[in-house]
């Protein structure tokens, strides 16, 4: 199932600019510097021992079970670029905005006399800078994917479906049954 928040964080990725690292070594390597040199609190990090994490930086170990290997994805990537990361986020807050491509069943509640029968749409859209922002802080403050998703509704509503205040007021838009959904800053 696709989500908001793992879309947010793919799109804050595309804005690397090295290649994070690939085998466990170097990505074990990578999570140890972040640590100040301290194999302890990668081991309670990605619970393992402090001594199969030595072993890994030394290269005895390379090929860790699938388990630890996406785990160990998960937090290199989570912590890869921290500036680029942010100076990415800044630009869509502030700048840029965000591109949303979304297929999903919307819904609505409407004034009377309107359809408000929920069909699936496919949007591709630029939301400006405030609606990136709203988004990357509420990711950023780890809220729910629910939450995530009414943030991200709001915003097409607004932008999409009320052409930012010109048509269909009152009109308010529920986002469900995502079906795809991508982002790019």
């Amino acid at each position: 199932m696709v989500t908001v928040a793992e879309e947010l964080d793919r799109a804050v990725q595309g804005a690397f600019t090295r290649p994070v690292p690939k085998s466990a070594g170097a990505q074990m390597r990578y999570l140890v510097k972040r640590h100040g040199g301290r194999t302890k609190p990668v081991a309670e990090l990605l619970g393992i021992s402090q001594r199969t994490v030595e072993r890994y930086v030394k290269n005895k170990f390379k090929a860790p079970r699938p388990q630890l290997a996406d785990r160990l994805e998960r937090e290199v990537r989570t912590r890869w670029q921290p500036q680029v990361r942010a100076r990415a986020k800044q630009a869509a807050a502030t700048t840029g905005g965000i591109m949303i491509d979304v297929q999903a069943r919307f819904g609505y509640t409407a004034a009377p006399g309107s359809t408000d029968q929920a069909r699936v749409r496919h949007l591709t859209l630029a939301l400006p800078p405030r609606h990136a922002a709203r988004l990357l802080q509420a990711r950023e403050a780890g809220l729910t994917e629910d939450r995530l998703r009414e943030i991200a509704a709001e915003a097409l509503g607004e932008v999409y479906f009320r052409d930012n205040g010109r048509r269909a007021h009152g009109l308010e838009v529920e986002l469900t049954d995502l079906i795809d959904l991508q982002f790019e800053l």
